[in-house]
C-alpha cells in the first residue's frame, strides 16, 4: 500500500463502442481493490478522440456498470468533488501543462504535416518520431528558436511532443509484475498535444490522475509500453511523489492461449464478448452481450474475477461481498488468462441454482412473454414453483421455455417413435384404466398419485419403464422434465385427464 491518505482508484474507458469483458474486469479489479480498502472508485470517460466518439456508448457503459453491480462512487452522472469527469470538458486545462513541458526542455513543438509524416512512413516502413532522427524533421529543436517563433505566431497547426532521453533507463515497480525497466531510447517521441488542441491519452491520463488524486492505477498489460512515457511525466511535471502505484493487468487470451481473446473470436466460436448487446450505430452491427445471451449478472462478476485472480483456495462460486473481502493484489496472476466458455456457463448454472426465485422472475416473465404466455400477478406463484423443479437443469434463463413450456400450454408434438412399436392393446387398457381411477381422485398431489399409478401397474403384470416412459410423453411431449407425479400435480386434474386422452391417437397410430 502506497502512503496515499485514501485509495482511489479509476476505470476510464473511451466511449467508442461495446464494452469487451477485458473491460469489465479492469473495472471490476479497480472496483474489488477499491473496496476492499473503503476507497472510491471513479469512472472516468476519456473522449479526447472527438475522431472515434460513438454516440451512445456513454450511457451504455454506465448501464453495463449497474449491471454488474459496480456503481461508480464519482462520474459525469454522479458527479464529485474532482470533476468534470469527461477529459472532453476539461480540454483548456491540457495546453498548459504540454507548453510547461515545452519551457522546460522536456517537450518540443512539431510542424510535421499528416503528409510529411506519410510520406516518412512510406520510405522508412518501421518509421518512429525520436532521438535518431528528430534534428531531420521540421519542429522546434532543428527549426530554431526564430523560425518556430513565426510558425507560432502565424498560427501554423502543430503538435506537442514529449523528448525521450537517449540513454536513460526508467524503472518502477509494479504491483503485480514487480521490477519493471525500459530503456528510453527504443521509446519514440509520443505525442502529447495534438493540433486539435486536444490532449493524447499519455498527458491527459497523467494531468488527469494528478487532479483526480488518483492513488493506484489498474489497466491493462497492453499499456505497459507507454508506462516509460507516463512516469517520466509526473516527474517532468514536477509530481513525482504524488504518482500513483502501477498494476497492470494480464491479458484475457483466446481459448486456445494464443493471443488476445478479441469481438472476432467470439464471432468464429459463438461465443459473446462483450457485457451486454452493443448495436453499432454506425455500422448497424448487433454485436450480442453476456446480459442478453442469459447470463446473471452474479455469474459474470464471479467468471471475470477468476480469469487472472484466485483466493489460494479451491473456492470457485464468489459473490461480489465476499470478492470484496478476499481480494488481494499479490494473488493476480502475471500470466495471461484463458478465456473458457464452457466453464462461463457452468458460473451461470451454478448461480441459476443459488438464486432465489423472486430474483429470477422477472426474467423468466419475460421468456414467457416472448413466447406469447403472458404471467399475470396470480400466476406468479405458479411459475415460481415450475422454476424451482427445473432450475437445475438451466444453463441460460432462456433454456426455460424448453425445459417448462409444457406447463404453460398442451405439448404439440410427442417424442414417441421409441414407444410405438412397443405399444399394445394391454398398454391402452391400461391407461384408460389410469384415467378412470384419476378421475375418482379426490385428493390430487404427486404423494397421492404415485403410490396410486405404481399399484396400477403391479396389478397389470407390466414393467414400470414400459408405463412410466408413455405417461411422460403424454403430459410432457418428450422424455424430459422433472418427476412426473409433481408434474401431474402441478397441472391439475382436468388437465392430466385431457391431456392423456389428447396423446392416446399418437400411440396407438
Amino acid at each position: 500500500m502506497s502512503s496515499h491518505k485514501k485509495v482511489r482508484v479509476r476505470f476510464a474507458p473511451s466511449p467508442t463502442g461495446g464494452l469487451h469483458l477485458g473491460g469489465v474486469r479492469t473495472a471490476l479489479f479497480n472496483y474489488l481493490f477499491a473496496k476492499h480498502h473503503q476507497g472510491d472508485f471513479i469512472l472516468r470517460v476519456e473522449d479526447t478522440d472527438q475522431t472515434r466518439f460513438v454516440p451512445g456508448a456513454e450511457e451504455y457503459i454506465m448501464e453495463c456498470l449497474a449491471w454488474c453491480g459496480l456503481n461508480p462512487d464519482e462520474s459525469p452522472q454522479h458527479g464529485g468533488n474532482y470533476g468534470p469527469y469527461r477529459q472532453s470538458e476539461r480540454k483548456p486545462s491540457y495546453r498548459q501543462f504540454a507548453e510547461d513541458l515545452v519551457a522546460k526542455g522536456h517537450a518540443y513543438y512539431a510542424f510535421d504535416t499528416p503528409e510529411e509524416l506519410n510520406a516518412q512512413r512510406e520510405q522508412h516502413p518501421n518509421f518512429r518520431y525520436a532521438h535518431d532522427n528528430r534534428m531531420d524533421l521540421r519542429n522546434s529543436l532543428s527549426l530554431g528558436e526564430e523560425e518556430t517563433a513565426r510558425l507560432l505566431e502565424s498560427g501554423a497547426p502543430h503538435t506537442i511532443r514529449i523528448k525521450m532521453p537517449e540513454d536513460e533507463v526508467v524503472s518502477f515497480e509494479d504491483m503485480i509484475r514487480g521490477r519493471v525497466s525500459f530503456e528510453t531510447k527504443l521509446v519514440d517521441d509520443k505525442v502529447l498535444l495534438k493540433a486539435d488542441g486536444m490532449p493524447t491519452y499519455h498527458l491527459a491520463v497523467v494531468v488527469d490522475d494528478k487532479a483526480m488524486d488518483i492513488s493506484h492505477v489498474f489497466r491493462g498489460e497492453e499499456w505497459l509500453p507507454s508506462a516509460p512515457v507516463h512516469i517520466l511525466l509526473w516527474e517532468y511535471l514536477g509530481w513525482k511523489e504524488e504518482m500513483p502505484e502501477w498494476a497492470h493487468l494480464p491479458l484475457i487470451l483466446k481459448p486456445d492461449g494464443n493471443g488476445k481473446l478479441s469481438k472476432r473470436d467470439g464471432d468464429r466460436l459463438g461465443f459473446p464478448v462483450y457485457a451486454m448487446n452493443w448495436n453499432d450505430p454506425k455500422t448497424g452491427d448487433l454485436t450480442t452481450g453476456f446480459r442478453e445471451r442469459g447470463f446473471l449478472p452474479e455469474a459474470f462478476v464471479n467468471m471475470l474475477a477468476v480469469l487472472g485472480w484466485n483466493d489460494g483456495t479451491d473456492q470457485e462460486i464468489f459473490t461480489l461481498e465476499e470478492l470484496i473481502a478476499k481480494f488481494s493484489v499479490d494473488r493476480i496472476s502475471k500470466a495471461g488468462a484463458k478465456f473458457d466458455f464452457e466453464k462461463a456457463k457452468w458460473f451461470n448454472q451454478e448461480w441459476i441454482k443459488r438464486a432465489p426465485e423472486s430474483e429470477l422472475l422477472p426474467q423468466v416473465a419475460a421468456v414467457l412473454e416472448s413466447h406469447g404466455i403472458q404471467v399475470e400477478q396470480q400466476d406468479e406463484n405458479f411459475v415460481g414453483i415450475v422454476l424451482d423443479l427445473v432450475k437445475e437443469r438451466l444453463t441460460y434463463i432462456e433454456d426455460f421455455w424448453e425445459q417448462a413450456s409444457f406447463f404453460f400450454q398442451k405439448p404439440t408434438t410427442y417424442d414417441v417413435d421409441a414407444v410405438k412399436p412397443k405399444w399394445n392393446a394391454d398398454k391402452t387398457s391400461f391407461f384408460t384404466k389410469v384415467s378412470d381411477v384419476f378421475a375418482q381422485q379426490q385428493t390430487w398431489d404427486a404423494a397421492t398419485l404415485e403410490p396410486l399409478f405404481k399399484n396400477l401397474i403391479a396389478e397389470s403384470g407390466m414393467k414400470m419403464g414400459e408405463l412410466m416412459m408413455p405417461f411422460r410423453i403424454m403430459l410432457v411431449g418428450g422424455k424430459f422434465g422433472p418427476d412426473v407425479f409433481k408434474i401431474a400435480e402441478l397441472l391439475g386434474q382436468a388437465e392430466v385427464l385431457e391431456r392423456i386422452k389428447l396423446a392416446f391417437p399418437q400411440f396407438e397410430a
